[in-house]
Protein backbone atom coordinates (compact mmCIF):
# COMPACT_ATOMS: atom_id res chain seq x y z
CA UNK A 1 0.00 0.00 0.00
CA UNK A 2 1.66 3.23 -0.66
CA UNK A 3 1.39 5.94 1.66
CA UNK A 4 0.92 9.60 0.88
CA UNK A 5 3.03 12.16 3.28
CA UNK A 6 0.56 15.79 2.65
CA UNK A 7 3.50 17.37 0.17
CA UNK A 8 3.58 14.76 -1.90
CA UNK A 9 0.20 14.57 -2.20
CA UNK A 10 0.12 18.22 -3.01
CA UNK A 11 3.04 17.70 -5.66
CA UNK A 12 0.71 14.87 -7.55
CA UNK A 13 -2.10 17.19 -7.49
CA UNK A 14 0.04 19.55 -9.32
CA UNK A 15 1.18 17.27 -11.85
CA UNK A 16 -2.39 16.82 -13.23
CA UNK A 17 -2.67 20.20 -13.43
CA UNK A 18 -4.64 21.05 -9.97
CA UNK A 19 -3.22 24.32 -7.57
CA UNK A 20 -3.69 22.73 -4.63
CA UNK A 21 -4.14 26.35 -2.88
CA UNK A 22 -7.31 26.66 -4.43
CA UNK A 23 -8.64 23.65 -4.48
CA UNK A 24 -10.05 23.88 -0.82
CA UNK A 25 -12.27 26.54 -1.53
CA UNK A 26 -13.44 25.11 -4.80
CA UNK A 27 -14.24 21.98 -2.66
CA UNK A 28 -16.05 24.50 -0.64
CA UNK A 29 -18.11 25.64 -2.90
CA UNK A 30 -19.37 22.34 -4.17
CA UNK A 31 -19.95 20.59 -0.79
CA UNK A 32 -22.02 24.41 -0.09
CA UNK A 33 -24.01 23.75 -3.04
CA UNK A 34 -24.64 19.77 -2.90
CA UNK A 35 -26.23 20.53 0.90
CA UNK A 36 -27.93 23.76 -0.35
CA UNK A 37 -31.89 23.14 0.77
CA UNK A 38 -31.42 20.79 3.14
CA UNK A 39 -34.05 20.36 5.67
CA UNK A 40 -33.63 22.67 8.71
CA UNK A 41 -33.51 19.83 11.09
CA UNK A 42 -30.96 17.26 8.75
CA UNK A 43 -27.25 17.19 10.93
CA UNK A 44 -24.51 16.95 8.10
CA UNK A 45 -21.23 16.26 9.30
CA UNK A 46 -18.29 14.82 7.43
CA UNK A 47 -15.21 12.63 8.68
CA UNK A 48 -11.87 13.22 7.03
CA UNK A 49 -10.21 10.24 6.37
CA UNK A 50 -6.44 9.22 6.71
CA UNK A 51 -7.19 5.35 5.50
CA UNK A 52 -8.21 2.49 7.54
CA UNK A 53 -7.31 -0.81 6.13
CA UNK A 54 -6.29 -3.80 8.35
CA UNK A 55 -5.12 -1.20 10.72
CA UNK A 56 -2.72 0.39 8.30
CA UNK A 57 -3.37 4.37 7.02
CA UNK A 58 -2.69 5.85 3.57
CA UNK A 59 -2.22 9.73 4.19
CA UNK A 60 -0.82 11.83 6.34
CA UNK A 61 -0.25 15.49 7.31
CA UNK A 62 -1.71 18.33 9.45
CA UNK A 63 -4.72 20.29 8.90
CA UNK A 64 -4.00 23.57 8.41
CA UNK A 65 -3.33 23.71 4.44
CA UNK A 66 -7.30 23.20 5.10
CA UNK A 67 -8.43 24.25 7.95
CA UNK A 68 -9.85 27.83 7.50
CA UNK A 69 -12.25 26.70 4.10
CA UNK A 70 -13.07 23.11 5.64
CA UNK A 71 -13.72 24.20 8.87
CA UNK A 72 -15.19 28.14 8.39
CA UNK A 73 -16.58 27.86 4.42
CA UNK A 74 -18.23 24.37 4.47
CA UNK A 75 -21.61 24.57 5.56
CA UNK A 76 -21.28 21.70 7.85
CA UNK A 77 -22.63 21.05 11.16
CA UNK A 78 -19.67 18.48 12.06
CA UNK A 79 -16.36 16.94 11.36
CA UNK A 80 -14.56 14.28 13.07
CA UNK A 81 -11.13 14.55 12.96
CA UNK A 82 -8.25 12.00 13.22
CA UNK A 83 -6.16 13.21 16.02
CA UNK A 84 -4.93 9.41 16.92
CA UNK A 85 -0.79 9.84 16.61
CA UNK A 86 1.44 12.56 15.50
CA UNK A 87 0.05 11.65 11.80
CA UNK A 88 -2.47 14.42 11.87
CA UNK A 89 -0.54 17.66 13.03
CA UNK A 90 -1.51 19.70 16.00
CA UNK A 91 -4.42 20.86 17.25
CA UNK A 92 -3.99 24.76 16.08
CA UNK A 93 -6.22 24.15 13.05
CA UNK A 94 -9.60 23.91 15.40
CA UNK A 95 -8.94 27.69 15.67
CA UNK A 96 -10.22 27.80 12.52
CA UNK A 97 -13.79 26.63 14.05
CA UNK A 98 -16.57 29.44 13.99
CA UNK A 99 -17.73 29.97 17.05
CA UNK A 100 -21.06 28.54 17.35
CA UNK A 101 -22.96 25.98 16.72
CA UNK A 102 -20.66 23.28 15.05
CA UNK A 103 -18.48 20.70 16.29
CA UNK A 104 -15.53 19.42 16.02
CA UNK A 105 -15.65 15.66 17.37
CA UNK A 106 -11.55 15.06 17.96
CA UNK A 107 -10.93 11.09 17.59
CA UNK A 108 -8.06 11.26 19.89
CA UNK A 109 -8.84 7.50 20.42
CA UNK A 110 -7.24 5.01 17.91
CA UNK A 111 -9.12 2.53 16.17
CA UNK A 112 -5.92 0.86 14.48
CA UNK A 113 -4.76 -1.34 17.53
CA UNK A 114 -6.52 -3.00 21.08
CA UNK A 115 -4.66 -0.87 23.10
CA UNK A 116 -6.35 0.91 24.93
CA UNK A 117 -5.40 4.83 25.79
CA UNK A 118 -5.34 5.88 29.52
CA UNK A 119 -8.26 8.37 30.34
CA UNK A 120 -6.17 11.12 31.46
CA UNK A 121 -4.03 10.98 27.91
CA UNK A 122 -7.39 11.45 26.42
CA UNK A 123 -8.74 14.25 28.95
CA UNK A 124 -5.04 16.02 28.60
CA UNK A 125 -5.33 15.84 24.73
CA UNK A 126 -9.24 17.13 24.45
CA UNK A 127 -7.75 19.71 27.30
CA UNK A 128 -5.17 20.81 24.32
CA UNK A 129 -7.63 21.17 21.46
CA UNK A 130 -9.68 23.08 24.10
CA UNK A 131 -7.08 25.78 23.74
CA UNK A 132 -7.88 26.36 20.06
CA UNK A 133 -11.25 25.86 19.79
CA UNK A 134 -14.00 26.41 23.05
CA UNK A 135 -14.63 23.02 25.04
CA UNK A 136 -18.83 23.14 24.23
CA UNK A 137 -17.73 22.65 20.53
CA UNK A 138 -15.51 19.70 21.02
CA UNK A 139 -17.04 15.49 21.37
CA UNK A 140 -14.87 12.27 21.51
CA UNK A 141 -14.66 10.02 19.10
CA UNK A 142 -12.62 6.98 18.20
CA UNK A 143 -10.39 8.69 15.02
CA UNK A 144 -11.97 6.14 12.45
CA UNK A 145 -14.31 3.31 12.19
CA UNK A 146 -13.54 0.15 13.29
CA UNK A 147 -14.20 -1.41 10.31
CA UNK A 148 -13.88 0.87 7.39
CA UNK A 149 -13.37 -2.31 4.85
CA UNK A 150 -14.97 -5.81 5.12
CA UNK A 151 -11.64 -6.87 6.61
CA UNK A 152 -11.68 -4.84 9.67
CA UNK A 153 -8.79 -3.51 11.71
CA UNK A 154 -6.64 -5.97 13.81
CA UNK A 155 -8.42 -5.89 17.53
CA UNK A 156 -10.72 -8.08 18.77
CA UNK A 157 -14.69 -7.06 19.31
CA UNK A 158 -14.17 -6.61 22.81
CA UNK A 159 -11.18 -4.55 22.67
CA UNK A 160 -13.19 -2.43 20.24
CA UNK A 161 -16.37 -2.25 23.13
CA UNK A 162 -13.62 -1.15 25.83
CA UNK A 163 -12.59 1.86 23.24
CA UNK A 164 -16.24 2.66 23.03
CA UNK A 165 -16.80 2.43 26.69
CA UNK A 166 -13.38 4.31 27.42
CA UNK A 167 -15.21 7.13 25.07
CA UNK A 168 -18.58 7.08 27.02
CA UNK A 169 -16.85 7.45 30.10
CA UNK A 170 -14.36 10.07 29.31
CA UNK A 171 -17.14 12.31 27.25
CA UNK A 172 -19.52 11.94 30.52
CA UNK A 173 -16.71 12.55 32.65
CA UNK A 174 -15.33 15.83 30.58
CA UNK A 175 -19.29 17.06 29.39
CA UNK A 176 -21.21 15.31 31.68
CA UNK A 177 -24.21 12.86 30.48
Amino acid sequence: MQRIELNVGRALGVQRGDDPTRLPAVYARMINAAIEGRPADMTITTHVCRGNFRSTWISSGGYEPVAEKMLGACNYDGYFLEYDSERAGGFEPLRFLPKGKKIAVVGVITSKSGTLESKDTVKRRIDEASKFAPLEQLALSPQCGFASTEEGNVLTEDQQWAKMREVVEVAEEIWGK
